[in-house]
């Protein structure tokens, strides 16, 4: 029976989608934005946004979780030093997925994912 199997798959296998993940986080955060197809934006968004959220905690038990879930310590500093104290205030809702256009190859529809600016000197 398929009850509650709701996760995307992407065309891809386990190991597959695992890398495709974590790299799509590493670029995300190198960049503070991410060109990709409509798909994967939605895929990666609740992953970049939970990072977020886990890294507003900076001890040693998040470090590690975060190095586990990125294999890379830069982006892990990254997280924690710098995009994740941007939005202590904020409960959520850190990135944004704006539509571009079509690619031409194949009509996917592409997006970029970014971060939303903080507000809080309103």
């Amino acid at each position: 029976m398929k009850h509650r199997k709701k996760d995307k798959k992407l065309g891809r296998d386990k190991s597959s989608r695992r890398s495709l993940t974590k790299n799509l986080v590493k670029s995300f955060f190198l960049y503070e934005q991410l060109k990709t197809t409509e798909a994967k934006a939605k895929f990666i968004k609740p992953v970049i946004e939970r990072l977020i959220t886990l890294g507003k905690n900076n001890n040693l038990h998040t470090r590690r979780l975060l190095i586990k879930k990125t294999d890379s310590r830069s982006t892990t500093n990254l997280i924690l030093n710098k995009i994740s104290p941007k939005y202590k205030g904020r409960q959520g809702g850190y990135t944004r997925i704006t539509k571009i256009n079509n690619r031409q190859g194949d009509g996917a529809v592409v997006v970029v994912l970014t971060l939303v600016e903080n507000d809080e000197k309103k």
